[in-house]
């Protein structure tokens, strides 16, 4: 493959550096890691969003979670003839293979896509709208959401969609038949998390309100 090149050169000093000093420290760790294999207690489905650091927020150490990460942390629903569900082969192993006992959405504030959903909702982004947009398509699972809305000023509507895409996720979640049965075994929990950015705050879906309320 001929277009690909060398790593800059920060990104290689930084890995130097974990490698001198990190990785030193607890090489051992490691080394069980590559050796026992991974047996995560939880999955986590977030947003590709760069300032959305999952482990950092959980305070958790390689090993501790199975992280996928797609743009505005959606779950499609089930659909077995479909073609590349990267979400759904990753759910499948999660659930399946590795027998998490936790599976997490995780929203967030400020939501790239979901205000391109927004957008495209109320018919202000016709480029999300065409049929070769991966963006647009990926989106239409949220426009449920949109079209639920409550009446109010944009910033409030957008963070509502921010919401409703983790809900609409859970619930996408319980349309896969190993996801639903492991449910109902009890051997599996579905979490619905909402994080502020900016105040560093998390908010959890609570099905008695049908709403989310601080952690």
């Amino acid at each position: 493959m001929k277009y690909a090149r060398p790593l800059p050169a920060y990104l290689t000093t930084r890995y130097r550096g974990w490698k001198a000093t990190t990785y030193a420290e607890d090489k051992a760790w490691y080394r069980r890691l590559a050796e026992d294999g991974q047996h995560p207690r939880a999955m986590v489905i977030s947003c590709c969003d760069s300032r959305v650091h999952v482990t950092s927020i959980f305070g958790a150490d390689q090993g501790e979670f199975f992280i996928h990460r797609n743009i505005a942390n959606l779950v499609p629903p089930y659909s077995p003839d479909g073609k590349n569900h990267g979400t759904s082969a990753t759910i499948e192993y999660a659930v399946g293979t590795l027998k998490v006992a936790h599976l997490i959405v995780l929203g967030h504030s400020g939501c790239g896509g979901v205000e391109g959903c927004y957008h495209m909702c109320s018919g202000n982004a016709p480029e999300l709208e065409d049929s070769s947009s991966f963006v647009g398509r990926w989106m239409d699972i949220l426009r449920p959401g949109f079209e639920l809305l409550p009446k109010g000023d944009e910033a409030m509507r957008k963070r509502a969609l921010e919401k409703a895409s983790v809900v609409i996720s859970l619930e996408n979640l319980m349309s896969f038949p190993f996801v639903k049965q492991a449910v109902e075994d009890g051997v599996l929990s579905l979490h619905g998390l909402w994080n502020d950015i900016g105040e560093g705050g998390l908010e959890a879906y609570s099905p008695d309100t049908q709403g989310f309320v601080a952690v």
